[in-house]
């Protein structure tokens, strides 16, 4: 009987604590449909910019009911990404390739991005991949992704986007999609003046 008092002691406290903040979205603010964080990070004190949008609309060649989707927006390591999350194999990095497309604007394949271990997560790290996603998704209403595969087959997800506009902005204020110009591209130039000669008297 003392084990089972303790056990439910265990069981009602264990129900009491809460989740850090720092791996909840409990306190995010809405926008749109999106989920905008602003955690501040304990380690470096930073902050950790994010916004998530969630689908239900997300389907696989090999998988027979639709499943959840994600898509995130944030700064790691001090760059811009892109991430996509799914509830099911999507293939492995060798032989998977993504495309999307908001709207009826012309649709983008074979992506720069690259899957990662698990299987179920395809993220856009390349800048300049990552600033033509934000480009596209400005003043757009829906996204459309299909991923295929040679080993998980195909893959789609839709997502409507209202309250993109705060989330891009929130998700990138600690990493411009405009990186700061390199040094070693700056070339300086040097004005030359071409003065007459002064006539001896």
């Amino acid at each position: 009987m003392r084990m089972v008092g303790a056990l439910v002691a265990v069981a009602v406290l264990g129900g009491c604590v809460t989740r850090d903040p720092a791996v909840s979205v409990s306190n995010a603010t809405p926008s749109g449909n999106w989920k905008i964080e602003k955690t501040v990070d304990r380690i470096t004190g930073a902050p950790l910019p994010s916004a998530q949008l969630m689908t239900r609309t997300s389907s696989n060649s090999a998988v027979q009911n639709q499943r959840p989707a994600g898509l995130q927006l944030t700064c790691f390591e001090k760059q811009p990404l892109v991430r996509l999350s799914f509830e099911f194999n999507i293939g492995s990095d060798a032989n998977t390739s993504l495309g999307y497309r908001f709207d009826e604007k012309p649709g983008r394949d074979d992506v720069i991005s690259r899957v990662l271990p698990g299987r179920q997560v395809i993220v856009i790290e390349d800048r300049a991949a990552v600033a033509d996603f934000i480009r596209d998704l400005n003043g757009s209403r829906v996204l459309y992704v299909r991923i295929r595969s040679l080993n998980a087959g195909r893959s789609t997800a839709e997502f409507n986007l209202d309250g993109s506009a705060a989330a891009v902005q929130a998700a990138f204020a600690g990493c411009p999609l405009t990186p700061p110009a390199e040094a070693g591209r700056k070339r300086q130039t040097t004005e030359v003046v071409i003065r007459p000669h002064k006539q001896l008297a």
